[in-house]
């Protein structure tokens, strides 16, 4: 019999046996002459069999294995198999974990387990026991797939060993990622002449090397816009429960050219790492396309209680209005709070939207939303990009176009731009780079950029709610352009700065290793004005507290020192210190003769959705 299908994990294995290789147990204090019959080794040690080609003279491999079986080392020597569409080998270890029916007895189990010479190795309910293979059995595969015909048995599975990926991050080698300045800017745009600056860029490449992945395959981003493309080669893969608004069904309306616009937005954010093309900001993330963008109150709330009820991490848009006529109703914005805090089991959906390409002094609508992040646009200069809409909303800016353009994914319908002459123009330079991308930019694409970034911050801290994901991004910011244009670390034209991946993620690691916060971490808070009480005293400096917060500027202590009385009624203390010749300000909650208290209040802190610790506070003093 050299095929069988068996169960295994939640499914089933089609095995085929191996023509070559197998496994051998031999005795170490008998001299064993392998090279009358062992070609070459294969493996060490699977499933403590040592994998080897056997040297068969013209024979099949189960007369060669029956020979190899009868010589005074060999132990036991089995066969090695193959489960279908995978080159790796599998061994059968001998063990045999057996489930039976229900209600079946001790006595019938015996029975069973003699008609195939088994034994007992472990029981450990009264229908699961694991049983190992004797020299009088067959083959542990074989007498797997025969237990599982067998009416008393309800599942039979071998335990099978196999070689594992070892997983050493490389980075994409996709043949146009050098074309991807936004991922890393390196000065130069392969094949022109062009000079970019080098480091203004996002740091993506350097956060998948932090991660050592490119990010997590269990994070959705719902990218919600018109013209997806998703026969793409670089989003077909990663296609999960998309949905057409406009048609109320799953179905994706393709092919008009009106609509081209969802297409490269996507693959800014997560085209897959196939070795071809580009690569978006995070290639391992799924793709849910929602098709149908819609000013009706109706529709707002159907899009963002989808992306709610069908799992998506990520809601990214790059539309909106800044027609006074249409700003945002109570429906619309109660439909992104919505979102915003009960997605992902109540951590919130993360939700970004873009600022806009007006040159206003105000944002996008949706994007003055206090849920969401906005985002506008820098250049590959590091400068501001003129387009890019101007606010105190404006989260931070993202990498896009206003020097060179971003490359994108484009769908196959898309018609480009018409030049008088009749030719159509996907490139700013006329250099074709194939027939599924084109130069794409604004805020439209700054937006998934930055969404593709949140997948990476999640990806390395699942745990984190939506509003601690606003508040990483914010907060590890690379502050560019003047330092006089941000005044309480915000800026209107930058928000909080360009993001940066890679400092991202390092404070997304550390919160889930829960490491005391750097000093260099700011809050966002930007006001710290009006009457303040204050009742002044020297804090003795033993016992314990919970930190929660680093601040450079005393209008935000102000701020927070009266939000925490109020919230958590304990005393508040302010460690003031030096670093790097600033000064920086510790709030601590409470203060407490143990650590076990302190813990408690921790709990609470956390609970209110704001990053904390104990901290030990004779070590401030």
């Amino acid at each position: 019999m050299s095929k069988l299908t068996i169960k295994s994990g939640k499914g089933e294995l089609n095995l085929k046996k191996s023509k070559s290789l197998v496994g051998l147990k031999t005795t170490p204090d008998k001299p064993a002459e392998k090279d009358d019959y062992v070609e070459a080794e294969v493996h060490t040690n699977l499933g403590g069999f040592q994998v080897v080609s056997l040297k068969k003279d013209g024979e099949d491999i189960d007369t060669r294995l029956d020979e190899v079986r009868q010589r005074d080392e060999v132990e036991v020597g089995t066969h090695v198999y193959y489960a279908e569409g995978s080159n790796k080998p599998l061994v059968a270890t001998g063990d045999i974990y057996i489930t039976f029916q229900e209600g079946v007895s001790e006595g019938e189990q015996r029975i069973v387990l003699e008609e195939y010479k088994l034994e007992i190795v472990e029981r450990r309910s009264e229908e699961r026991i694991i049983a190992r293979v004797t020299p009088q059995s067959p083959n542990p595969v074989k007498v797997a797939y025969m237990l599982q015909q067998v009416s008393l048995v309800k599942v039979a599975e071998p335990d099978l060993d196999t070689i594992l990926d070892e997983y050493e991050f490389r980075e994409p080698t996709d043949d146009l990622i050098g074309q991807q300045w936004h991922l890393r800017n390196t000065g130069s745009i392969p094949g022109t002449s062009y000079r970019i600056r080098q480091g203004a860029d996002a740091k993506v490449a350097d956060a998948w090397s932090r991660l050592e992945t490119l990010g997590s395959e269990r994070i959705v981003i719902a990218v919600i816009d018109n013209g997806f493309d998703i026969n793409h080669p670089d989003l077909r893969t990663k296609v999960f429960r998309p949905y057409d608004l406009w048609n109320q069904s799953p179905t994706l309306s393709m092919g008009d050219p009106r609509f081209t616009h969802g297409t490269p937005c996507a693959s800014v954010a997560l085209a897959v790492s196939n070795g071809r093309g580009i690569v978006g900001a995070a290639p391992n993330a799924m793709f849910m396309p929602i098709s149908g963008t819609s000013f009706s109150n109706r529709a707002t709330e159907q899009m963002f209680d989808y992306c709610i009820d069908n799992g998506a991490d990520i809601i990214s848009c790059s539309w909106g209005t800044t027609d006074p006529n249409f700003n945002l109703g109570s429906v619309k914005m109660e439909a992104i709070t919505r979102a915003a805090t009960k997605g992902r089991n109540g951590k919130g959906c993360v939700i970004l939207f873009a600022t806009g390409n007006d040159d206003y002094d105000f944002v996008n609508f949706y994007a003055a939303h206090p849920d969401v992040i906005a985002v506008g646009a820098s250049t590959s200069q590091d400068t501001y990009a003129s387009y890019s809409n101007r606010g105190r909303e404006v989260s931070v800016v993202a990498p896009s176009n206003g020097d060179w353009p971003i490359l994108a994914a484009r769908a196959s319908w898309d018609e480009g731009i018409s030049w008088e002459s009749g030719v159509y123009k996907f490139y700013r330079d006329g250099r074709d780079r194939g027939s599924q991308y084109k130069h794409f930019g604004g805020t439209s694409s700054s937006t998934p950029l930055a969404a593709g970034v949140c997948a990476l911050i999640l990806s390395a801290n699942p745990d984190l709610t939506a509003r601690e994901v606003k508040e990483i991004l914010q907060s590890t910011a690379d502050k560019i352009g003047t330092p006089s244009e941000y005044v309480g670390g915000h800026s209107p034209k930058y928000g909080y700065g360009r993001i940066n991946a890679d400092r991202a993620v390092a404070e997304a690691l550390r919160r889930r290793e829960k490491q005391p916060e750097p000093a260099e971490v700011e809050e966002t808070i930007t006001a710290g004005q009006g009457l303040f009480r204050f009742s002044v005293q020297r804090q003795p400096s033993t016992g314990w507290g919970v930190q929660a917060g680093v601040y450079k500027e005393y209008g935000n202590v102000l701020i927070q020192v009266e939000k925490f009385q109020s919230q958590f009624n304990q005393p508040i203390i302010v460690n003031i210190n030096e670093l790097g010749g600033e000064t920086v300000y510790k709030v601590i909650i409470g203060a407490f003769d143990t650590l076990a208290e302190a813990k408690q209040l921790h709990e609470k802190v956390k609970a209110a959705g704001i990053s904390s610790f104990p901290t030990d506070l004779s070590k401030l003093g």
